[in-house]
């Protein structure tokens, strides 16, 4: 039901040097493998369902803004039939240390709740498509799996989807976030953003990940430092051509991670 697709390249982000395709190896089934599970009509109508990957001992996929040499995951949806709208919901990564560059992301699987608003009630969904991912060890292998499944509307509730569902990242408010601002300085290269998040600790070190909103812009690495309830998290943005450019502060995301909660920010004022 589940056919791997051919494999784009070998390579190892960390030390720099191509290895001999993965397929003309023992084939991609032996690092992961991709699942599509089922949880049924939702109480409003949509459909719960969910991608998993599954991955052998040792390796690791990436998170949606995986860190400077991690690839994240793209989905198409193209094949699927009675699909609308798809919102995919992200559970909390976590934070790897890749020969002293950090990436973010899943190990043992990655599941992704899939929450689908259908064209047609009462008529079948069909969920046909490719996800794109990156999979690591120490080498690192640009990857894509195909997937086909028509969903049943009766399908008991997923415990695996549930799980997943359980883990995202607390919102602003849940994670007790009283205020974000951002502050915008233009740097050599395009722009610094400090944003100053008043919230409880997270717990540990805390790791923060910023997302422009854009994908033509390209954000560094975070710095984070704390005093008292204020989080400070500088990075700098640049776009990708290298041209100018404007950010808007409203479609910014600012993820913070701790080894207590982690918390999803949407959003930050001017400051």
């Amino acid at each position: 039901m589940l056919r791997p697709t051919a494999l784009l390249s070998v390579f190892c982000a960390s030390l720099g040097f191509v290895s001999p395709p993965v397929a003309a190896q023992s084939g991609l089934e032996d690092f992961v493998r991709l699942e599509v599970l089922d949880g049924g009509l939702t109480p409003k109508g949509t459909h719960r369902a969910a991608l998993r990957l599954v991955l052998a001992d040792g390796w690791k996929t990436y998170w949606r803004a995986p860190g400077d040499t991690g690839i994240p995951p793209r989905i198409d949806w193209d094949g699927s039939r009675n699909v609308g709208q798809v919102g995919v919901t992200w559970p909390t990564p976590q934070v790897f240390d890749q020969g002293g560059l950090r990436t973010i992301g899943y190990d043992h699987q990655m599941v992704l709740p899939l929450e689908i608003s259908i064209l047609q009630p009462g008529q079948p969904v069909h969920l046909s498509g490719e996800i794109k991912f990156g999979l690591c060890q120490d080498i690192c292998i640009p990857a894509a799996l195909s997937f086909e499944m028509t969903l049943d509307p009766d399908a008991p509730r997923s415990p695996a989807i549930a799980a997943a569902m359980a883990e995202r990242p607390y919102s602003a408010a849940e994670a007790g976030v009283k205020s974000t601002i951002c502050r915008v300085t233009p740097s050599d290269n395009g722009l610094t953003v400090e944003a100053l998040v008043t919230m409880p600790t997270a717990g540990g070190p805390e790791v923060a990940v910023i997302e422009p909103g854009d994908p033509q812009l390209w954000v560094s690495q975070a710095v984070t430092t704390r005093q008292g309830d204020v989080l400070s998290i500088v990075a700098n943005v640049s776009h990708v051509s290298g041209s100018g450019f404007t950010l808007n502060r409203a479609l910014m995301r600012i993820t913070v991670l701790g080894q207590r909660v982690a918390a999803d920010i949407k959003g930050c004022e001017a400051g």
